[in-house]
This record gives C-alpha cells, structure tokens and sequence, in this order.
C-alpha cells in the first residue's frame, strides 16, 4: 500500500512539473494534489528532456528546409511557445531588479515582483537571445541539436540546488505564485542528479570519455555557483525569477563553451 501510495504521489510530482514549466495541456488529463507544486523543482529536467526535445527536433529538421538561421530562430521560438516564456520573464524580471534596485534588497524584490519590464530587462533579453542565436550558429546542426539536449536538463539540474542552498527570499503568500518549493530528501536529490546528468554522460560516452567534454559541465557549475553567492549577498534567498535566470545563464554557459570546444 505504502509502495503504490509512494508511486502516486512521484506521479503527481512529475505530473505538476509538466504543468508549471510547460504550457501543454497536462492539466486536462490529470489534476496533481496542490502540494505537488511544492517539488516541481525536483523534475525540472526531465521537463527539460521534453523542451530540448522539442527545440533539437524543430532546429534540426528545420535545417533540412531552411537556412541555417531561420533553423535557429524557429528552435528558439518553439521553445518559447512550449514554456510560455516562463524562464525568459525570470531573467528579464532578475535584471530589472538588480539593475534599478541598487543595494536595497526590498526595492529588489519588489521590482522583481512588477509585471512590468524596465530597460534592464530589455536589454538583458537582447544580449541573451543574441549571444543564444550566435553561440547556436557557430555550431553545425547536428552539434547544435546535441548540444541543446544535453544543456537544457543539465543547467536545470545544476540551478536546482541553488533551491537546495538558499532559502526562499519571500513569504509563500508574497510569492508570484503562491509556491515555496520544498527542500530536497535524499532520494529526491540523486534522483534529480541522474536526471541533469544522463543525457550529459551519453554525450561523453559518445565522444569516448573526451576530457574536453568536462568543461560542458564545468561552465554552468561555476555559472551557478558564482550566481548562488551574488544572490546570497544580495537577497539572502533565492526567487522564482533567479531559477529562471540562472538555468537560461547556466544553459548559455554551455553553448558557449560548445563553440569554442566542438571547433577545436
């Protein structure tokens, strides 16, 4: 009983995790228990195996119609459509709060909070769709599409602790959306490792245990970790938008050294 009640409630977990970060319609074939939401977190990549899914599928087969370019923008935008922009609006929102909050923490989260974006979180945006479009393009298609499945579980896996590692910086009632996720057990942890891990260890299996492929886990550790101590100091506590921004971060970081490993 406790068995099938355990396997219940990881269902419903899973279940919640496709709802919040995608905009599919999961929730008109299985409604989870409200608590669920509290460790969606815990699935976030295997979210990412379906949103990388999506995006290498679309730019890869696109490539075959399409120029390259055109192969780029529409992966982009599929991605954008599958999440609704969710971590994009995180990014936005994380640098219109650090940009005009100064060293008031309140005024930080308060303009965090704002649906409204600034110039901050105008400009942040350009650089990194930017900086995304052209780190992509300096990869072949097949690299590229690789590349994405690999970067997406793995910056959410790796971001993920940052919840692990920081407490909330709001209140659940002062929360976008009304959601303090939960601290990870044990299993939840290693499970969420495996999860951020599998696709990454295929592709070092691929390329026969390369060392050069390490620096593709490297990049985004030290992304987030570097992140994690700003928003500490600054914060005393993670966000919402800081997940967001630190898994687009931490994926850029990535592809970033993609383009200058897969070249070499």
């Amino acid at each position: 009983m406790r068995i099938l009640q355990s396997i219940s409630e990881r269902f419903d977990h899973l279940w919640a995790a496709l709802i919040f970060f995608t905009r599919l319609p999961f929730w008109r074939l299985h409604q989870p228990r409200p608590e669920s939401y509290q460790a969606v977190v815990e699935y976030w990549p295997l979210a990412g195996w379906l949103t990388a899914g999506c995006m290498a599928g679309v730019l890869y087969g696109a490539s075959l119609i399409f120029t390259y370019d055109i192969a780029i923008i529409l992966a982009i935008a599929s991605r954008l459509l599958l999440t609704g922009a969710l971590h994009e609006d995180g990014l936005a929102d994380f640098f219109d709060g650090f940009g005009g909050g100064g060293s008031n923490r309140q005024r930080v989260l308060e303009i965090m909070k704002d649906s409204h974006i600034g110039t901050f979180g105008v400009l942040a945006l350009i650089f990194y769709i930017l900086t995304l479009f052209f780190a992509l393009q300096s990869l072949a298609p097949t690299d590229a599409a690789l590349m994405i499945l690999v970067a997406d579980p793995l910056a959410k896996m790796i971001s993920a602790w940052s919840v692990q590692l920081l407490p909330y910086a709001r209140t659940a009632e002062t929360a976008k959306n009304r959601i303090v996720y939960r601290k990870f057990s044990i299993g939840a942890g290693f499970s969420l490792i495996l999860q951020g891990l599998m696709p990454f260890l295929l592709y070092i299996f691929w390329n026969q245990g390369r060392v050069a492929c390490w620096a593709l886990f490297c990049a985004p550790l030290l992304m987030v970790l570097a992140l994690t101590l700003f928003i500490r100091k600054r914060l005393g506590g993670y966000t919402g938008d800081s997940c967001g921004a630190l898994c687009l971060l931490a994926e850029l970081s990535v592809y970033l050294v993609a383009s200058v490993y897969v070249s070499v």
